[in-house]
């Protein structure tokens, strides 16, 4: 499997596991005291470093660090969106497209 769907893959799933980590005490946890939310948090983030940690070191081995940075932010907003219509469920708005073609040029320039 080429390098770029390795670290594309295994960024995918850190990134499942980060804006869960980072957004779902917001529905599941509010009525918690922060401090149950941050531990939580940080249980779920531990699987996502697990992930992301051997995706950046696979992926530095043929792209650069700024190719690797844009890279997961496409993948974060490709991961985000799903979640927060479905897991959420709140409604999306254009800007999700907007921002989306402005990363997707980021993408092309990054990699050009």
């Amino acid at each position: 499997m080429p390098v770029i769907f390795k670290t594309a893959l295994l960024l995918g799933l850190s990134n499942i596991f980060m804006t869960f980590a980072w957004y779902a005490h917001l529905r599941n946890l509010s009525a918690k005291p922060w401090m149950v939310a941050a531990l939580a948090s940080w249980g779920v983030a531990l699987f996502e470093y697990l992930l992301q940690v051997p995706a950046n070191r696979i992926g530095y081995t043929t792209m650069s660090l700024p190719q690797l940075k844009i890279l997961q932010e496409v993948i974060a907003l490709a991961v985000f969106v799903p979640f927060v219509a479905l897991y959420m469920q709140k409604p999306l708005g254009l800007n999700y497209l907007w921002a989306s073609f402005c990363l997707m040029g980021a993408l092309y320039f990054m990699f050009r």
